[in-house]
């Protein structure tokens, strides 16, 4: 049974930093791509950040380059997203997931694996 089980979110104040993680199992996590959404009320689920099976490339999106940064641990099956210098705007629940393949921004559609989420809220 694949699963993708996300934590760290959380409240934290604009200027802040979150470090999330998402632990995978049921799959050959080193073979997969992976990669962070956000959706936040009302809008649209959006591509955060991508990352190769190897880690040796990744992708941002324009809105959290330069802050957010992901990594991943094949050893232990796990990837991470590092949030620095948030902003009440970077509210929303993250999502990890991952696909076979490899684009550097993804569709919802090409999603294999979903997790369920976690809270980010940025207080003013």
């Amino acid at each position: 049974q694949v699963q993708l089980v996300e934590s760290g979110g959380g409240l934290v104040q604009a200027g802040g930093s979150l470090r999330l993680s998402c632990s995978a199992s049921g799959f050959v996590f080193s073979t997969y791509a992976m990669g962070w959404f956000r959706q936040a009320p009302g809008k649209e689920r959006d591509i955060v950040a991508t990352i190769t099976w190897s880690g040796g490339t990744t992708y941002y999106a324009d809105s959290v380059k330069g802050r957010f940064s992901i990594f991943r641990d094949n050893a232990k099956n796990t990837v991470y997203l590092q949030m620095n210098s948030l902003k009440p705007e970077d509210t929303a629940v993250y999502y990890c997931a991952g696909r076979q393949g490899w684009r550097n921004v993804w569709s919802q559609d090409e999603v294999e694996y979903w997790g369920h989420g976690t809270q980010v809220t940025v207080s003013s």
